[in-house]
């Protein structure tokens, strides 16, 4: 799908706001003595059918958001708008039903498959819980799922623990297929498969998104994995967004120092290339317990001024690439 004509849809989800603070307790009663901001006011809109990159460090809260979304956490402040309605803070019936519109492919695939289930049962379980289709067709629409990924249907009496990691990850897509969904939230979901079994997962992905009409949130923190699938990426630090912007404009205009210096540390195949002015980050990650005052990037940002220190800015800019920043990168 082409930017103009997303441009054109609605957002299918819009997180709106959104926060998810942990609590930290201490001392016998457990009182709370502060909070980690895993995520802090994000703003963000997925259009039906695209798919959008979301990238950062680890522990900016890339994956809190993707539970968030799916409901595994709740959130602790603002909106999670699904086709306009606010399902936020639904009800444990109201999820139910939810489910089969927004799924998760996770990271690690064994660790989310019952290992004491064979593939067929794992992939039955949602048709007859959700009864997607009537019982006599269930075994029929699980030969269908393991076909569409990939797998032969013999693979019905094996168990989790007999199949490779990129076989596994196939299972993990065809049990978020299962419930026939229109959101599908990939958490990292090749980053524990090697590289050649990578570009395979990506290529299924992309072929079921055209298929099957299906919107992706893309999280990862590999740029390669992300610019290969995404339509638009959004780059987050610390429990905020700092930059939103088309994927081919962010790779060649990035304006936030720290998605230049994400894209410095993403290894440059031409050797021509490779002797151009570079950002280095210094330092580590800040606590998201107690966050740098004004912009949360200054302690390792190079272009740090007092302003920075003070204020933290809005995402703003153009309409189709904001950023957070106030001396941006031209």
């Amino acid at each position: 799908m082409t930017t103009t004509e997303l441009e054109r849809e609605a957002p299918l989800l819009t997180l709106d706001g959104l926060k998810k603070y942990y609590p930290i307790r201490k001392g016998i009663i457990k009182h709370t003595v502060g909070n980690v901001k895993a995520v802090d006011g994000v703003q963000l809109a997925i259009r039906e059918g695209e798919t959008l990159g979301l990238v950062g460090e680890s522990g900016c809260g890339k994956s809190t958001i993707g539970k968030t979304i799916v409901g595994l956490e709740k959130p602790t402040e603002g909106r999670i708008l699904f086709r306009g309605d606010d399902v936020s803070h639904y009800s444990r019936e109201q999820m139910i039903k939810l489910r089969t519109e927004l799924q998760i492919v996770f990271q690690d695939p064994y660790s989310s498959l019952n290992p004491r289930m064979n593939v067929g049962d794992l992939l039955a379980e949602p048709l007859r819980v959700h009864r997607i289709v009537p019982k006599e067709l269930v075994s029929k629409e699980v030969d269908r799922l393991l076909e569409i990924v990939g797998l032969p249907a013999t693979s019905k009496q094996r168990y989790p623990h007999e199949f490779s990691g990129g076989q596994r990850q196939r299972i993990g897509i065809a049990r978020a297929l299962s419930l026939r969904p229109k959101l599908i939230v990939c958490d990292e979901p090749v980053s524990a498969l090697d590289v050649s079994i990578q570009a395979q997962v990506l290529n299924l992905l992309k072929g079921l998104q055209k298929e099957l009409k299906l919107t992706y949130l893309f999280i990862a923190h590999g740029l390669g994995a992300v610019k290969y699938v995404s339509d638009r990426i959004a780059v987050m630090y610390l429990g905020k967004i700092v930059e939103i912007a088309p994927t081919k404009e962010l790779f060649e205009r990035p304006r936030h120092p720290y998605t230049k210096a994400l894209l410095d540390a993403f290894p440059i195949p031409n050797p021509r290339l490779r002797g151009r002015e570079r950002i280095e980050l210094a330092g580590d990650v800040p606590s998201p317990v107690n966050p740098p005052s004004g912009c949360r990037f200054h302690t390792r940002c190079p272009n740090a001024q007092e302003k920075c220190r003070l204020q933290e800015p809005a995402l703003t800019g153009d309409a189709d690439h904001p950023f957070a920043c106030f001396f941006p990168i031209d």
